[in-house]
């Protein structure tokens, strides 16, 4: 944590961990009977609990959107640079909520959590989840929280799959949706990446069938792997080049097969940091989640009359140099949104951080968001 805390941020914050008895019904068949959602919340609902806003994490993310856990922390949350005091997220205007998604592994039920039936970690035999067993998650804690509507459900990425699947699923419940850097499904080039990445964790020696807690250890070298080749696809050839170019770690070409160059050390760092922090098999199920999520295909393919019983209104953003989920991606989403009649604002941020652009405080892009919060708080207070 910085020695003089930002007047901008959220300051020190404590999560807090919901116990749900009631049951949850998923999409694959199976029931959890119980279960528990980690969340953190940032500025104050107010007495009509009209000004509250829910954060979707992506794929790796978490409950911790912002702000500082202790006084050692060297990084605040994930997304500090949008949610707080005078930010696009305006936490002297909105009761913020974020939670680590079900099927984490930072403190809500997840396969690193004790299965009551066997005692032993759930690993593998935690079951499959769809975007929307999360949204029916996320609708238990709102109601928790007596929160009935939203006054906006804004996610990136994975997270914008979650918003664009409350607007559909739940449309009475939010005002307004925020879908960044988005895909209506994935393309089969992203399910291909994401396969990839699940048989580099699968055939590591320690993976042991999903097992590798009751072994006491980690398919670090697979987890590693899939980390690197993910981190590729969030970042443009652009971003990459400005970042690393084709420097050499220590000037000079060695002729081996060590790492040499600076893009390699930086990916090795990612990989290896990554792994002490993130579960395999957390990762294989949030991918899947990526891989299944299809909401026209109940509508025969038709996104427009997927979206058609839609009640919010929407801003769309995509960036330019976002190959993974490109502009025309979130083009599909709008024009599926005009075409059922809805309201829906779009704008396409000039940027070359790639996908990741979505995380990043691009100042063109933090004007579009806080613009467009500004006119939903001028709606709760009025």
């Amino acid at each position: 944590m910085p020695e003089t805390m930002p007047a901008d941020s959220v300051g020190l914050v404590s999560p807090t961990i919901l116990n749900i008895d009631s049951p949850l019904v998923l999409d694959c068949g199976r029931t959890l009977p119980s279960y528990d959602l980690i969340y953190e919340t940032y500025g104050v609902l107010n007495n009509a609990a009209s000004n509250a806003v829910l954060i979707c994490h992506a794929l790796s993310g978490d409950h911790h959107a912002a702000g500082f856990h202790n006084a050692d922390d060297k990084k605040p949350g994930w997304w500090d640079s949008a949610i707080g005091p005078g930010k696009a997220i305006d936490t002297n205007k909105f009761f913020v909520v974020c939670l680590n998604n079900l099927g984490g592994c930072k403190g809500s039920t997840g396969p690193t959590s004790i299965n009551p039936e066997t005692g032993k970690h759930y690993g593998p035999d935690f079951p499959i989840l769809t975007v929307a067993d999360w949204v029916r998650s996320q609708a238990v804690l709102a109601d928790h929280l007596n929160i009935q509507q939203w006054a906006a459900v804004v996610g990136g990425s994975l997270g914008a799959m979650q918003a664009m699947q409350w607007a559909i699923g739940l449309p009475e419940r939010l005002r307004h949706v925020l879908i960044i850097a988005a895909a209506p499904k994935l393309s089969a080039q992203n399910i291909a990446f994401n396969e990839v990445a699940r048989t580099a964790i699968k055939s590591d020696p320690n993976f042991h069938d999903g097992y590798y807690a009751e072994h006491n250890t980690l398919p670090r070298q697979g987890l590693g792997l899939a980390r690197m080749l993910g981190h590729i696809t969030y970042l443009s050839d652009e971003a990459m080049g400005e970042k690393f170019g084709r420097e050499l770690r220590n000037g000079t070409i060695n002729y081996g097969y060590d790492v040499e160059f600076q893009i390699e050390s930086y990916l090795q760092y990612q990989s290896s940091s990554f792994v002490e922090r993130f579960d395999a098999n957390t990762y294989l199920l949030m991918t899947k989640a990526l891989d299944y999520f299809d909401p026209a295909k109940a509508f025969n393919d038709d996104l427009a009359a997927t979206m058609a019983n839609i009640q919010a209104r929407s801003l769309v953003i995509s960036f330019t140099s976002d190959w993974r989920f490109s502009p025309a991606r979130s083009q599909e989403i709008v024009d599926a949104l005009l075409s059922a009649g809805k309201n829906v604002t779009y704008a396409e941020i000039e940027a070359h951080q790639g996908h990741d652009a979505f995380l990043m405080p691009i100042p063109r892009y933090m004007e579009i968001v806080q613009t467009y919060m500004q006119q939903i708080a001028n709606e709760c207070s009025s």
